[in-house]
């Protein structure tokens, strides 16, 4: 039976749960724009194109909303992550340097080493025949991958260690929400994350500040961390302070490692699932690598390989909604809306759209072929944000997921244990309700 917006609130606080995804109604994959129940606030879901491209390049009148800020201030501070306007501005000019193409060549031999590393570890778990969660070995390759970029460092170390069990702690119960404060409270109430969350948040920034102290003694590697250390201001020439750069190497962390650990937990799942597109993969892989490694021109040459992790994206997007709030009375698509409206862009329901997509549900990387181009809606798919605001990231994502994939496909089969039972659960990203747990074994 189609579930309305006010069924979906109800079923929401009936069953506690602590899931976005079941506030959701059917209507928000066949309308464009879709009121979610009633609350004091107010929140619309919005998938038309057109004006989630408006709302994202708008961060004036459509700033990130305050309960998404709330849940990151305390590990991000005031990075550009959850700022607006004109502080958002001098930070993504400081920060795009980083994400240069020359950088990304320069961050690829660390990647590589990090999925070297890695494969060795596989090695020893089929070997062992050993069961082991698919969601913490993405979770540790990824940081693996982001610490050694931005900080010339694996991740054996103990602070970096340190970090990554944090970074999980965090993800696991910040994304928790309180529906009765969604539903009843004012916008811009003030309310504190629980406490393990803060107390999380505090050793992480306290562990970045001494891997950051470590490499700024360290002059002359050619590193993330590098190139935002030498970041200054084009208007006064200043640098970021201290406290400035621990926000933004949050972010980093944030962002390059747990939303594409989520989106790699998703990749090698549908994997265990879909034996045809492993064979893909490996056939692409030897064709345009061979039997040596995998370098950074082999990943730009794999169109199987990315167009299989553009699918991936696309059902399992990382970032389940990119919540907005409205900064005064305004109006969209013809509708009145007040200041403090809950915007809900959700890359999850756009995605899924019954009206811009062709077979949305369908697992389908060929979708993305040049010759099918005309089955895509523009604007559709924002798996990385759109706008202005789009992942600075993004090409550095890209070149690792292809890394890893054509990597690890080639060599190691995975099986998951328990498959029926996976289920989708928005937390910060969109992970699994419940760790997958696998098997690996050479192929």
């Amino acid at each position: 039976m189609p579930r309305a917006p006010v069924t979906s609130l109800l079923r929401l606080l009936w069953r506690r749960q602590k899931d976005l995804l079941s506030l959701l109604p059917d209507l928000a994959y066949q309308e464009m724009i879709t009121p979610l129940g009633q609350s004091r606030r107010g929140i619309l879901l919005i998938n038309d194109p057109v004006w989630v491209n408006r709302i994202l390049s708008d961060h004036d009148l459509f700033p990130k909303n305050d309960l998404f800020v709330e849940a990151l201030e305390d590990l991000v501070g005031n990075s550009m992550f959850v700022t607006s306007g004109d502080t958002w501005r001098r930070q993504r000019r400081m920060v795009d340097p980083a994400f240069s193409h020359m950088r990304i060549n320069r961050a690829f031999e660390f990647m590589a080493a990090a999925v070297h590393d890695y494969e060795a570890r596989l090695e020893e778990l089929a070997a062992q025949d050993a069961t082991f969660s698919l969601d913490a070995a993405m979770s540790h390759l990824t940081a693996d991958v982001i610490t050694r970029t931005i900080f010339s460092v694996p991740l054996e170390g103990e602070t970096s260690q340190q970090v990554f069990e944090d970074f999980m702690r965090f993800e696991r119960q910040v994304g928790s929400i309180d529906i009765k404060r969604l539903l009843w409270d004012k916008p811009w109430s003030a309310h504190a994350q629980p406490e393990p969350v803060r107390q999380a948040c505090l050793r992480i920034r306290r562990h970045l500040g001494t891997m950051l102290d470590t490499r700024i003694a360290t002059p002359g590697l050619d590193d993330i961390a590098g190139a935002v250390l030498d970041a200054r201001d084009t208007d006064t020439g200043e640098p970021f302070t201290r406290e400035e750069l621990i926000d933004q190497l949050g972010v980093f962390f944030l962002a390059g490692h747990e939303t594409t650990a989520s989106s790699l937990t998703w990749a090698f799942f549908i994997l265990s699932q879909q034996p045809e597109a492993v064979a893909r993969i490996r056939a692409e892989v030897e064709r345009v690598v061979g039997d040596g490694p995998v370098l950074l021109e082999h990943t730009k040459r794999l169109p199987y390989v990315r167009n299989f992790f553009r699918e991936v994206l696309r059902l399992y997007p990382p970032i389940t909604f990119l919540p907005r709030v409205v900064a005064q009375d305004t109006d969209i698509a013809g509708r009145r809306v007040k200041r403090g409206t809950m915007l809900m862009i959700a890359p999850w329901s756009m995605h899924r759209h019954q009206k811009l997509w062709v077979n949305p549900d369908r697992f389908d990387p060929d979708r993305f072929l040049p010759e099918r181009e005309g089955e895509m809606t523009a604007g559709a798919y924002i798996p990385f944000g759109a706008g202005p605001r789009i992942c600075v990231g993004a090409a550095f994502a890209t070149i690792e997921t292809a890394l890893i994939l054509a990597s690890l496909v080639r060599t190691f089969d995975f099986t998951a244990l328990d498959a029926h039972t996976v289920r989708p659960f928005a937390r910060l990203t969109t992970r699994p309700a419940v760790e997958i747990h696998m098997r690996v074994r050479r192929a």
